[in-house]
Formats: structure tokens, sequence, C-alpha cells
């Protein structure tokens, strides 16, 4: 068998049997794949190309939300080959600030009966703190039906497909299970968010791309996300607020006097005594004195010195001083 080649890019693609035997009869078909249109976008220009074409096509640009036809001027190269095929490249020059806008290129066929559309979107970055469940947003521009999601995500190097979905048969890759997932009832809605339950500073900050794919139709949402580590002071703020107290215990009178059973000994600490602890770890400030802490105490109260053998000076963690009180 063979094909007329040099007629290939006049619209014949006729199979040439030689030597035809009995064997050979049966129903053939013919068919020709989908033309694919290739979308780059740099800070300054977004590209679209389209290789092996035939006749050559039309390109136009558009933007979601629309903008001025005078803002989208272009410049479209048309190349061929030895076999009279078509490589067309089309390049639009970025149209104010890069995340407000949806840029989108159509190659129409000479006859003007198909059009192939490609589409892509720069998100505004996402920053997160590490530990807290984030979802990365991706939305499709218009409905699809027979569609396939891809998710990939870019650290360093190539990018890694870690999640991939098809409505066909309802097939769901991933390769980070456990630790991302889609809502497939959203993505039949066309919302392919991925949900990322616990991110991490080292695994997941990195460029994640969605990609809807379609019958002649691809829409590209790339987001940049930075998986924050909280400092030591904002690990300090979760746990105390303004006045001392654990976020995580029943909020209580920062002046109040809590009570706590040791042996025979009722010792009592103000709260406040607490905090300025807290303050030291935080600052580094030197200690409050027993005799500063003990302004806490209610007036009425009274007090002695915790019977203990003398010793040195409290340091370090130790440095905690409780007034006491005989229990009946």
């Amino acid at each position: 068998t063979s094909l007329f080649n040099a007629h290939i890019p006049h619209g014949n693609a006729s199979l040439l049997l030689k030597r035809v035997k009995v064997q050979d009869k049966g129903r053939y078909k013919c068919y020709t794949s989908t033309r694919k249109i290739i979308m780059e976008m740099t800070e300054e220009m977004v590209t679209c190309s389209s290789h092996n074409i035939y006749p050559i096509p039309q390109v136009t640009w558009a933007t979601d939300p629309p903008s001025d036809q005078e803002l989208l001027e272009n410049s479209t190269i048309k190349t061929t080959d030895s076999k009279g095929l078509f490589t067309v490249e089309s390049m639009l020059r970025i149209v104010g600030i890069i995340s407000n806008y949806t840029y989108i290129c159509s190659f129409i066929s000479a006859d003007k009966t198909q059009v192939w559309t490609a589409s892509q979107k720069n998100q505004e970055h996402i920053i997160q703190e590490e530990g807290h469940q984030l979802s990365i947003p991706c939305i499709s521009p218009h409905s699809l039906q027979n569609f396939s999601l891809t998710w990939t995500f870019t650290s360093t190097g190539e990018p890694t497909v870690i999640m991939r979905y098809d409505s066909r048969t309802r097939h769901t890759f991933n390769l980070w299970e456990d630790q991302v997932e889609l809502d497939q009832d959203l993505l039949l809605q066309g919302n392919g968010s991925l949900l990322l339950h616990k991110p991490d500073s080292e695994q997941h900050s990195g460029m994640y791309a969605c990609t809807f794919s379609g019958l002649q139709s691809r829409h590209i949402i790339l987001t940049q996300v930075n998986i924050t580590v909280p400092s030591i002071s904002e690990i300090a703020s979760h746990r105390y607020n303004g006045a001392g107290l654990d976020e995580h215990e029943p909020h209580k009178d920062p002046n109040s006097t809590d009570s706590y059973i040791v042996g025979r000994q009722e010792v009592e600490c103000s709260r406040l005594q607490v905090h300025f602890e807290a303050q030291d770890e935080m600052t580094g400030s030197t200690p409050k004195s027993a005799e500063d802490i003990a302004v806490a105490l209610p007036p009425d109260t009274k007090t002695e010195q915790a019977e203990k053998p003398a010793g040195p000076p409290v340091q370090g963690n130790d440095r905690l001083q409780c007034i006491s009180t005989e229990r009946d």
C-alpha cells in the first residue's frame, strides 16, 4: 500500500493497494487527527502555533473580558515544508496586567466550517501557610462535553502530571493520592479546582497548571503557589492572645488566680505571671521579679514564701515563682 504524498496537501489522502488479493476485501476507514494548537505565554507575549496543516487557516485573537481590537494587533508567520504543509505561528503582546485577562486564539479553516481554539489564563499568585487546606481554582470558560482534565505541577525541571480525569470513562488518575482530590460533581459543571489537604512548603510550592481538553479546544490555567512556614513569633501569637491567654484554653481574667494542689500545699499563681513568662520566651527580655509578679494577687491574700530549701537563684525555665498558702 502507499499514499499519494504529493496530493495530501490538496486534500487527497487516497490509499493505493498494490497486487490486490481476495483477503484485502472489507471496509476501509480514512480519518485525520484533530489539528493541535500549541499555546505559550511569557510576561510580555502570547504565542499560538500549529504545524502540518493545509490549507492555511485564518488566525484570530480575543480576550476575556473583551479588549479593544486595536490592542490585539498580532504578527503571524506562515511557513511551508517540502510536502506543502503549513506551520503557522501567531504572536500577541500582553494587554495590561497579565492576570486580568484570559487570552484566546482561534484557527479557522479556509472553508470556515471548523474552528480550533486554545485559551490560557495566568492567575494571581497564591500564598498559603503550610498545614492549612488549600483550593487552587480551575474553571472552564465554557461548557464542555467529552473532555479530559489534567493537572501538572512544576517545581524544578519538567512538569509532572499529578492528576488526570476523563469525563467519558469517569476514570481518575491520582499520583498524589491522599494529598489532593477533585470534586467529580463540580467537574461535570466545569469546575476542576484542586483541593490540597495539607500543603507542605518543600513539596507543594511551585507552578500548577490545569488543562481542559475537549473536541478542537484546549483551556489552560496557570497558578503559582507559594507555601510558607509560619515564623516562631507567628506560632506564639496563635497560642497566646494579647492578654497572655492560651487560645486553646477557656478564656479567663488575666489577673485571676488559679490554684494547683501540690502535696498538702495550695500554690496560687497569677495567670499574669504566665503571660510574663510567655513574653520573655518570645522577646528574650529579663524576667519579672517575684515581687513584681505578686502585685497581681488580690490585696487581702495572706501569703508567705513557699517552704523549700535555700538554693541557687532560679534560672532558665525554672524561673517561674509562685506565692503559696498553707491548705487547711
